[in-house]
Order: C-alpha cells, then structure tokens, then sequence
C-alpha cells in the first residue's frame, strides 16, 4: 500500500509496477478472451467483426460424431488417468516423506521429471517402449501414459502437506490397536485429502488437455478433445474450435476456483490444528 509520505521516486515506482503488471495480465488474458465472443459467431470464419450471434457451433459440437467420439474418448481416458496418478502419487510421497534411503533424492528427480523433460521426448519415449508390449494404439497405453504425466502433480502437492503433518497421529492410531490399512484411511488420508484432490486436478487437466503424447500413442477411434481440435486447426479452420476452447477455458476456471477453495480450507485445518 502507498503511504502518503512517499516519495515522488517510490510513487512513480509504485504505479509503474501496477502498470506493468497489468499490461502482462493483458498479454495473458486477451487472446483467451477474445476467442470466447468467436465462438458465438454466425459465420464460419474465425474473424471479426462477427456477423451475427449464433449457438450453431455449440450445437455441431454436441452433434457431429467426430466430437463427441473424440469427447469420450477424453472422459475414459482422463479421470482414470487421474484416479491412476492419484494413487500412484499419493503412495510413492508417502513413502518419500517417512523414509530415508540412499538416493531418495534421485529417486524423487524421477517421479517428478515428466514435468520438466520435454513432453515430445516423453512421447517418443513411450512409443518406444510402449510398442514392443502392444499398447500402442490401446486405451490402456493411454492411460498409463497419461497417468504417468500426472503423477509429478500429485507427489508435489502431496509431498507439501505431508510436511505439516504430525505422523505422531499416526503412532497414537498404532498404538490402540488400529493396523496401517484401517490407519491410512481413517488417520492419514482425511489430513491429506486437500493435496491428494489438488494434485487429482492438475493431472486431469494435464491429461484432459494432452495432445503430443496422444499423437504418439492413440489410434485415430481413440482421438482425444484436444488431438481432435488440433487435427481441426490443421486441417481446416471452423469456429467449433472456438466453442470447444471457450467449454474448455470455464472448465479450467472452475478448476482454478476448486483449488483455490481446497488451499483456504488447508490454511483452516492447519490454523486448527495449532
């Protein structure tokens, strides 16, 4: 906040930081705005100024059966994808967090390398090793590779809370009797829901908006929303496009709202239990 003593140097300081911020928000939010009012456009051009408003692109993508097989194919394959990395995830930062053993650090570099390493390499990779098992071209190879995208997400979330938890609440469970099955479910995992279900966010957006890996692995019945949308860019422009980004962009922000209400009601628990 600008005190009113401020000096001339820190006001101008002071505004021109807002400014440019302001102006990178701009940069980021403009293009995605400006494909939404295109998706209402009666005419079959991505192009302003539009014509008329028109729900006609809306209803080709709830009709065509390109679409809505490349729609299904993304609701198969994303959510056990996510319950897929949930699981492995939630897991392996459990036993990163208790244990310590030589090379944990390398080990915890690995889990969390599909973030960084380039996905085209990821691709090619699974091919490569996907091939030779035959599952390339199956629902269960997409699957696990999308799974295995996800994972990074949910072992860094995790990983977070699990540094404020007080294992000691798992000892007293220990000690009354209670064995590690009937601990975890009852003790460990309603401490760590928040991070489990925020890590279960990003890597369904991770999978749900994925596109090289599916070039690498998926046969064309298996196409998913976004390989869909990017054979469509290629090929020929329609404003369904802009309808399926604009249903994509408001998935997205409720996301961001869901992650945003699981961080305030982590901050809750932790303020609780101190």
């Amino acid at each position: 906040m600008l005190q009113p003593y401020a000096s001339p140097v820190e006001r101008a300081w002071y505004f021109g930081m807002r400014g440019l911020v302001g102006l990178i928000l701009a940069f980021l939010f403009l293009p995605i705005l400006v494909i939404v009012p295109l998706s209402f456009n009666a005419d079959s051009f991505l192009m302003y100024p539009m014509s008329g408003f028109s729900l006609r692109w809306y209803e080709e993508f709830a009709t065509s059966p390109a679409w809505r097989q490349a729609l299904m194919n993304s609701l198969i394959v994303s959510p056990l994808a996510t319950l897929l990395a949930m699981v492995l995830g939630t897991l392996a930062s459990i036993g990163l967090v208790r244990a310590e053993f030589p090379g944990k650090a390398l080990l915890t570099a690995v889990l969390i390398s599909p973030m960084v390493v380039p996905v085209v390499v990821i691709g090619v990779a699974m091919y490569i090793f996907f091939a030779p098992l035959g599952l390339t071209g199956s629902y269960t190879g997409l699957v696990l590779a999308h799974a295995i995208l996800g994972v990074p997400f949910v072992v860094t979330t995790v990983t977070a809370t699990l540094q404020g938890f007080d294992f000691n609440l798992v000892r007293a469970a220990s000690s009354l009797g209670a064995n590690p099955i009937t601990t975890f479910f009852r003790v460990t995992l309603p401490m760590v829901a928040p991070g489990i279900i925020s890590g279960g966010l990003f890597a369904f957006a991770t999978s749900f908006d994925e596109v090289v890996v599916t070039l690498f692995l998926a046969s064309p019945e298996q196409a998913t929303l976004p390989r869909q949308m990017f054979a469509g860019i290629r090929e020929n422009i329609s404003p369904t496009i802009a309808a399926v980004a604009t249903i994509l962009i408001v998935l997205s922000t409720l996301m961001l709202m869901t992650l945003e209400w699981l961080r305030r009601r982590a901050e809750r628990m932790r303020g609780a239990r101190r």
